[in-house]
């Protein structure tokens, strides 16, 4: 257990950080989904930046790494440009 002050408020910030960013990992983790189950084009299009803005939010803060944010991007962008 941790006996300095600085060293029991970095465990506090430290679970507080973690909640936000499960919270906001989660969030972008739901969107995607979301996305994806999307089979019409017009629908699919309108929500695409809103979700890669998620994404590129959660790789900003280092939620995620940079290049996953991208594989993502890259993937979802493709399936939209694919739909009918």
């Amino acid at each position: 257990m941790a006996n300095h002050p600085s060293a029991k408020k970095r465990i506090r910030s430290d679970n507080a950080k973690r909640l936000r960013n499960r919270y906001y990992a989660k969030t972008t983790r739901t969107a995607i989904k979301g996305l994806r189950k999307l089979t019409s084009k017009p629908e699919a299009e309108e929500k695409l930046p809103k979700v890669i803005s998620l994404i590129d939010r959660l790789a900003k803060k280092s939620v995620i790494h940079k290049n996953k944010a991208s594989n993502l991007k890259a993937k979802l962008t493709s399936y939209v440009n694919n739909l009918q």
